[in-house]
């Protein structure tokens, strides 16, 4: 039977990359998109979509449950963090249609400071971290972490590294802290300050019912996209990321996890950076919706998480004999206009000629036979 799925925010990157990892699993689906923007929608690579009002919207409820009963939709998959906020509110109208971690868990992740608290207070690792409750502060956040390094800056709520960089001086921070304030409209009191992670960069998407770990899988961000116009050289977007097995990541995942509800249900996302002495640290933890790099976790591997997790929401038999689904040597290219490319490692240089090394590895006499015999009209050898 054809499951039927809405995904939100139809036509940005999150969705289309959901889109192409749902299509390559092993059962046939129809993907229908809403979006509030008709220009984004546009881009929506569903089979059908949905204009429909903004997210939290009195009547965004109400039209988008025309749109499940229309197209005979089975479950909702939201990709931003709004539309996951707003879909838990109305958990006693659309129950039906979720597939969702409880309103606690999503509440305790979407503010990055109360879940470092919680996580560092049962032993799990994390950087050490301090709120920003007033400028006057900052001065004495730095004597306390910083121990000569770099602190890292940013907002405590959203994605994308919003308000993020590196500071090496309490000046610094009032400033950007400052900006923020004036350009943008963010109090101070929205930002934390975080021992710098200098170390490698993973990600870790888990999917779990009813307290039960289905499937968990490990990847490293290699190299970033939009740095070059960012104040910060890391962002939670990978130009180039691979597949790893790192069964260390994956467990301080499924540890994270564990503790927000013993009866926990859905989909996460984790952040991770190694700090000084080289042990992963948990960041950030994105509940209840796939991160927009999840074609690395569906389009390699023997399972698809994607599909997966319409099994598991629809109530479908998944029994898998290995929940850490780890293979290597998979890397992912992105880039702002293209859609994201996998290939294994011993593919990277299918129909590329290596001319740079081919010529640094010629004697030096040869490559001046060569210079004469193009200077008198003959090719080179």
């Amino acid at each position: 039977m054809i499951s039927r799925v809405l995904v939100t925010s139809a036509g940005n990157a999150p969705s289309n990359n959901l889109a192409r990892s749902l299509r390559a699993g092993p059962e046939p689906i129809f993907i229908v998109g809403c979006h509030d923007d008709q220009f984004v929608l546009k881009n929506s690579t569903a089979d059908r979509n949905y204009l429909v009002p903004p997210a939290g919207h009195p009547q965004w409820v109400r039209t988008v449950r025309h749109v499940l009963e229309a197209e005979g939709v089975q479950l909702i998959v939201p990709t931003v963090d709004a539309d996951v906020i707003v879909l838990s509110h109305a958990r006693e109208r659309l129950h039906r249609y979720l597939f969702l971690p409880s309103a606690s868990v999503l509440e305790t992740c979407q503010d990055k400071y109360s879940l470092i608290a919680l996580l560092r207070s049962h032993g799990l690792d994390v950087p050490a971290t301090c709120p920003v409750e007033d400028p006057k502060d900052i001065a004495g956040i730095f004597r306390q972490l910083s121990g000569g390094r770099p602190l890292w800056c940013r907002v405590r709520t959203g994605a994308g590294a919003l308000g993020a960089l590196p500071v090496q001086t309490p000046e610094q921070a009032r400033s950007w802290i400052r900006y923020w304030g004036e350009m943008r409209g963010v109090a101070a009191s929205s930002f934390i300050l975080s021992e710098y992670l200098p170390g490698r960069d993973f990600g870790c998407q888990s999917l779990w019912k009813d307290g039960e770990l289905i499937l968990v899988k490990t990847y490293e961000r290699l190299s970033y996209l939009g740095t070059g116009s960012q104040p910060a050289e890391i962002s939670s977007v990978a130009a180039l990321a691979k597949t790893v097995a790192e069964p260390r990541v994956a467990d301080i995942c499924v540890k994270a996890i564990r503790l927000l509800d013993a009866r926990v249900s859905g989909v996460f996302s984790v952040d991770l950076k190694e700090d000084v002495r080289g042990i992963p640290c948990i960041t950030e933890i994105n509940a209840g919706r796939f991160s927009s790099a999840t074609n690395i976790f569906d389009l390699v591997g023997k399972h698809n998480m994607a599909a997966t997790f319409v099994r598991l929401a629809r109530g479908a038999p998944v029994e898998l004999r290995e929940v850490y689904d780890a293979v290597e040597d998979w890397y992912m290219l992105r880039d702002i206009d293209g859609v994201p490319r996998i290939f294994h490692a011993s593919e990277f240089f299918d129909n590329v000629e290596d001319t740079w090394q081919l010529l640094v590895s010629r004697p030096a006499s040869h490559q001046r036979k060569a210079r004469g015999a193009e200077n008198h009209g003959a090719p080179p050898d």
